[in-house]
């Protein structure tokens, strides 16, 4: 093991170390400030609850983004204490995204950023893990609105070391299909809200995936219910029931489109309300800085067949890509862990991209 995959393999478990759960990031944060305050100047630490950005966004060079979130998923009733084992950092985060900020720390700490021939900020935030709305990226935007002048992005989620370009949109519907409660031996005297779901629950069945074609690249369409409630007792036909329905729709899709597909899915089977909107991510294809990543790095390229914040820096006028060191498969599993050369893989492929990007 190299030097470098060393110190980036004790970065990561030095963060796995420190729990992070959605809603608990303060001792993170707290840690990441006082890590940022000994590599930047101090007009270049600007903290939001337990959210950053870091660097200059004055600098008049085209300005490259690292992007990652400080919170995980809940851990696991199984969860074992973090660890290095052969060559796996495991710790709860370790792919989904401690390994990625260990990385970008490490990148801050190790390049002559006054020197190369992109300017470099770091915008790290909390609760992503959780709805759209509530992400602690949207208020970084409005308090340092010279965000929305970045010329490229750089998301470091786990993509198994290849650049995902775009993201899937998603919405949840909730589906309320209404009956008539009776006695469950004379179900004729009731209407059964359960068995009103059936047709819609069959096509569903049959339903195939959508392929899409945008920006060269092909993004998969999906719907999914993924959670049921109905039912008061087991000898009464349930008067109501409610089924969670998640789509994900490809780039180029606006969110109000997406919403009037489920409307015309469901017809008048149910009523629907939608709990949460998040939009698709642009394909930047066309953006410079993209092309140069790739021509330099040799790394492949693929759609991304999830949501990420990329969408969000789309809806800020902002061309942002996925590409970090952690495995999609370990991604919210219990007993997480990521790989230990992917890391410094990772670490010298953008070292490379970022000394040679004018």
């Amino acid at each position: 093991m190299t030097d470098l995959a060393t110190r980036l393999a004790q970065s990561t478990l030095a963060l796995c170390r420190i729990r992070s759960p959605i809603g608990e990031e303060k001792a993170l944060a707290d840690h990441v400030e006082g890590w940022a305050r000994a590599h930047f100047a101090p007009s270049e630490v600007f903290r939001l609850g337990h959210s950053f950005v870091l660097g200059n966004l004055q600098d008049p060079r085209p300005t490259v983004a690292f992007v990652g979130h400080l919170d995980t998923v809940p851990a696991h009733p199984e969860d074992r204490e973090p660890r290095i084992e052969g060559e796996r950092v495991f710790g709860l985060g370790a792919s989904d995204m401690k390994g990625g900020l260990a990385v970008m720390m490490a990148l801050a700490e190790d390049l002559p950023r006054a020197k190369l021939p992109v300017n470099l900020v770091w915008v790290l935030y909390e609760r992503e893990e959780g709805p759209y709305l509530e992400s602690g990226l949207g208020p970084l935007f409005d308090a340092r609105e010279a965000l929305r002048r970045v010329k490229f992005g750089i998301a470091m989620e786990p993509t198994d070391g290849v650049v995902q370009v775009g993201c899937v949109g998603t919405l949840h519907a909730n589906l309320r299909f209404q009956g008539r409660s009776a006695h469950s031996a004379r179900p004729w005297q009731g209407e059964n809200a359960i068995h009103k779901a059936g047709p819609l629950l069959a096509q569903l069945l049959t339903r195939p995936r959508r392929e899409v074609a945008h920006g060269g690249f092909t993004f998969y369409e999906v719907m999914s219910i993924t959670k049921a409630s109905g039912g008061r007792a087991r000898n009464v036909v349930p008067e109501s029931f409610e089924l969670n329905l998640n789509y994900r729709f490809a780039p180029g899709k606006t969110v109000a489109r997406a919403q009037e597909e489920v409307r015309e899915l469901v017809g008048d089977a149910a009523e629907v309300s939608f709990t949460d909107l998040a939009p698709s991510g642009r394909v930047c294809a066309d953006n410079p800085l993209f092309q140069r990543l790739m021509a330099l790095t040799g790394l492949p390229a693929a759609s991304k067949q999830a949501w990420t914040d990329v969408a969000r820096f789309s809806e800020f006028g902002v061309d942002a890509v996925n590409f970090g060191p952690g495995e999609t498969a370990q991604a919210h599993q219990a007993n997480e862990s990521a790989p230990i050369p992917a890391l410094a893989l990772a670490h010298e492929k953008l070292a490379l991209f970022l000394t040679q990007a004018g």
